[in-house]
C-alpha cells in the first residue's frame, strides 16, 4: 500500500480516539456505522492516541482488530491503564507495568506507536521513585521494540532532574502546548510527540491558519533533527542530530475540532490519504 508522503518524513498527525459523538456531525460522513469509525478515521490522518486502553483492559483479539481495520501505514499510540501510574509509590508498579505490555499490544505489530504513561497531576516528581519506575519499562515485547512516553502534569517535573532522567532510560516527554500542565519542548529520546491543546471552538480548523503553519514548521524541524526556536525549554536547546520519528495529536481543547486541526495540518505536510 502507498505510504503517505507525511510518514515517509517521519511525521504523523491525529488525534485522541476515533469515538466522540460531535464528531459524528462534523468529521464522519452521514449514517458511517459506529462500527466503521476507525477505519474511516484512519484514512483521513496517519496516527491514533488510543484513551480507551488508560480506562479498560483490552485482549489480544481486539488489538488484532484494530490492526487489520487501519492501512499499513497507520500508527496507534497507547495510553498504558492508569492502575501503572496512578499509585503512591511507582517503584512498586512493575506487576501492573507487565500486565500492560502483555495484555495482547504486541498484536499491533508495526503499527504499534508510542506507549503513553500519564501521571496525575497531583503527582510530584520524587527523582529516587520515579527512576525506579522508569527502570522498569520493558524496552521490547514479542520481539518488538517499544517507544515511552512521559507525560506529567505536575510543576515540580520542570526541572533538569527530570531530563536527565528521561534521557537516561531514552523516554520522551510530552510536549503538551497547554496553559494547565507543564509544557516544555525539551527532547530527551529519539522521537518527539507532541498534545496540542488550544484548539478553538470558534475556528473552522480550531487553530488559526498561521498558528498551523507554525506547527507544521515546527513539526518540519524536528523530524530533520533541529529545534523550533520559539518553543519553551528549561535547557537550551541542543546541536543538530540525526531526524527524528515526530507525533503530533490534537486532544482537548474543543475536542470537536480535533479532525479539522489534524487534517489541516496534515495537508500542509503534504499527506495523501492512502489509496
Amino acid at each position: 500500500m502507498k505510504k503517505s508522503s507525511s510518514s515517509a518524513s517521519g511525521i504523523r498527525v491525529g488525534i485522541g480516539g476515533w469515538t466522540y459523538a460531535p464528531w459524528r456531525d462534523n468529521f464522519y460522513p452521514a449514517k458511517l456505522p459506529h462500527s466503521q469509525e476507525l477505519g474511516y478515521a484512519s484514512r483521513q490522518l496517519s496516527a491514533i492516541e488510543v484513551n480507551g486502553t488508560y480506562y479498560s483492559s483490552f485482549k489480544p483479539p481486539t488489538f488484532a482488530k484494530w490492526r487489520d481495520e487501519t492501512p499499513d501505514d497507520f500508527v496507534l499510540s497507547l495510553k498504558a491503564i492508569r492502575f501503572t501510574t496512578n499509585r503512591r509509590v511507582l517503584a512498586e508498579a512493575g506487576e501492573s507495568i507487565q500486565r500492560f505490555v502483555d495484555s495482547g499490544i504486541s498484536e499491533l505489530g508495526h503499527k504499534l506507536g508510542p506507549i503513553v504513561w500519564q501521571f496525575m497531576p497531583a503527582k510530584v516528581f520524587d527523582a529516587e521513585d520515579f527512576g525506579a519506575f522508569l527502570a522498569l519499562l520493558p524496552k521490547t515485547t514479542d520481539g518488538l521494540t517499544l517507544r515511552h512516553v512521559l507525560d506529567v502534569r505536575h510543576p515540580s517535573f520542570m526541572t533538569p532532574d527530570f531530563l536527565k532522567l528521561a534521557r537516561k532510560y531514552q523516554c520522551a516527554t510530552v510536549f503538551t502546548d497547554s496553559p494547565d500542565f507543564p509544557s516544555f519542548a525539551d527532547l530527551t529520546s529519539d522521537f518527539v510527540y507532541a498534545r496540542l491543546m488550544r484548539s478553538d471552538a470558534k475556528l473552522k480548523t480550531g487553530y488559526a491558519p498561521k498558528a498551523l503553519d507554525a506547527w507544521a514548521a515546527a513539526a518540519q524541524s524536528w523530524a530533520q533533527g533541529s529545534e523550533p526556536e520559539n518553543l519553551p525549554r528549561l535547557e537550551p536547546a541542543k546541536a543538530k542530530v540525526p531526524p527524528r520519528d515526530v507525533f503530533v495529536f490534537f486532544i482537548n481543547g474543543a475536542k470537536e475540532k480535533a479532525p479539522a486541526a489534524a487534517m489541516a495540518l496534515l495537508q500542509r505536510l503534504g499527506f495523501k490519504p492512502p489509496e
